[in-house]
């Protein structure tokens, strides 16, 4: 399914980004791992977000990024960039360039530096973007995750958005975690593409009318969740849809008893066998070689008990 229509539905994967040796992000590496998602099942690849590693790299590795995977062949349309940061001009920097190389959706932070603003203010930022760019291809998912920004993105603020703008904000991602609030979002606001960020809780929000997901678990069980998109609507009682749920709730358990995204990292330079995929930008780390040991003797037992 292409993110061209005006809602973003299915399972758009929350990219890992392979690193070089010199710690930038390695353009073709990245590219085999798009194209692996998509022939896993996934509808689309949310690129450069928490997952990504998005906010540890510059505006320029951004785009570039970017432009490489565009220039790859893969779709614009199957592309979620995040573009959201806490600076107004390179948000719109940013979003203006991933419309240039034919992404028509974005992913977008509030910005996030300054504290305990008002909704007005976060109103304010992200209708300068808006206005500024006066783009009316611009599409805008969204981006809830007020334990990482310390921004919550509240019903009024959406509300107010959708009023003012409502072919541009389209979509959101929750990742808190609070499945209340994704249904509230769900009933509050038809037409509005609810994804969730917590890859268990896809199922139960497509039965409440969500629109899928944006996840990092994906990286290692997209085939698992596009089966779970797909046949949503079957009975608890369906042997292959149970089985998928599992599958997806037990690699959810696995990566995240350590540090998530070193522990996603590590089990893709498993399944690659490139070790470079264990490398992260700091302030993040690799995992320690105990909890790697650890990890991977899990993720062995996991294989195992999926054949």
């Amino acid at each position: 399914m292409s993110t061209s229509s005006l809602h973003p539905h299915g399972v758009f994967s929350a990219a890992l980004t392979p690193l070089d040796a010199e710690l930038a992000p390695d353009h073709a590496r990245f590219v085999e791992h798009c194209r692996y998602l998509l022939d896993e099942g996934c509808n689309g690849i949310a690129l450069l977000g928490t997952t990504g590693e998005a906010n540890s790299f510059s505006a320029a590795e951004r785009t570039a990024l970017l432009e490489a995977v565009v220039a790859a062949g893969i779709a614009p349309q199957r592309l979620l960039p995040g573009t959201g940061v806490a600076a107004l001009t390179e948000t719109i920097a940013l979003t203006r360039h991933a419309l240039s190389v034919g992404v028509d959706t974005v992913v977008m932070l509030p910005p996030f530096y300054y504290k305990n603003v008002s909704d007005d203010g976060i109103y304010a930022s992200y209708s300068e973007v808006v206005q500024r760019i006066g783009d009316a291809r611009l599409k805008v998912v969204l981006y809830h995750y007020p334990q990482m920004s310390a921004q919550p993105i509240s019903h009024a603020l959406i509300e107010r958005l959708r009023k003012a703008y409502p072919a541009v904000f389209t979509g959101i991602k929750d990742s808190s975690g609070d499945f209340a609030n994704m249904t509230a979002m769900v009933e509050r606001f038809p037409g509005f593409a609810v994804l969730g960020g917590a890859d268990p809780l896809m199922l139960p929000l497509l039965r409440k009318g969500g629109a899928g997901c944006i996840t990092a678990t994906s990286n290692l069980v997209a085939r698992s969740l596009a089966h779970v998109y797909t046949h949503s609507r079957d009975g608890d009682d369906d042997p292959a849809l149970k089985a998928a749920q599992a599958r997806i709730v037990k690699a959810r358990e696995l990566v995240s008893r350590f540090p998530q995204m070193a522990s996603l990292k590590a089990l893709v330079a498993e399944r690659t066998g490139h070790a470079g995929w264990q490398r992260l930008r700091p302030p993040l780390e690799s995992l320690p070689p105990a909890q790697m040991k650890e990890l991977l003797a899990d993720a062995a037992a996991f294989a195992a008990a999926a054949v």
